[in-house]
């Protein structure tokens, strides 16, 4: 008869299918199936030290362990005290070894077949990779609109690529009216202090 060494809570415990024994308590509830690691099958020739076989367990139920009684004792202090502890076992029941690896494995040759069918889907197939150059095409809209905005009346020609610096230079050759167009632009959009300082200064001069 086949038996196989399974480990459960750190623990190596030889089971046969049928038979019942006590574990470290388990959080799977009553009722429930388990497959713990197989470590050993034997019992059909030389024993397997790397079985893909799976061993099948079922939770009967949770159970106390017996009592052990703990004293302790201090001698010409009066000191005594009795406390007691019961481990926390489960009951379980082997139900197969080796027989619940094929639905495994046919679940697993489903899943790698859907991964195929996956792959071979066309190039032209509508999926969020083709919705992204659609995104793309809607951020560079409002760039190129921004882009085509007429320029405001009266400001002088190339003025919003102007820096402070260019600014400063040119507005001693513009026009009162080019001056006064630009401070409205500046104070009703960016407002840079330097930009609105040197056109005031060059409004004072006209």
């Amino acid at each position: 008869m086949s038996y196989a060494i399974i480990t459960l809570g750190g623990k190596q415990y030889r089971v046969q299918e049928g038979e019942r024994l006590l574990v470290d308590r388990l959080r799977a509830d009553e009722g429930a199936t388990v497959e713990p690691r197989v470590l050993l099958v034997g019992g059909n020739g030389a024993p397997d030290l790397s079985p893909s076989t799976t061993v099948t367990a079922r939770v009967v139920g949770h159970e106390l362990g017996k009592k052990i009684r703990i004293g302790k004792y201090r001698r010409r202090t009066g000191y005594k005290k009795h406390t007691g502890h019961r481990s926390k076992l489960t009951r379980i029941e082997i139900e197969s070894i080796g027989t619940a690896k094929r639905a495994k494995a046919g679940s697993t040759a489903g899943k790698a077949a859907g991964a195929q069918r996956e792959d071979r889907a066309p190039a032209g197939a509508p999926g969020k990779s083709a919705e992204k150059p659609k995104a793309a095409e809607k951020t560079e809209e409002p760039a190129a609109k921004q882009a085509e905005a007429p320029q405001a009346a009266g400001l002088p020609k190339g003025y919003a690529a102007m820096t402070i610096a260019q600014l400063t230079e040119a507005a001693e050759g513009w026009s009162h009216e080019q001056v006064e167009a630009a401070l409205e632009h500046e104070r009703s959009g960016k407002a840079r202090k330097g930009a609105l300082a040197a056109l005031e200064a060059a409004l004072e001069d006209k």
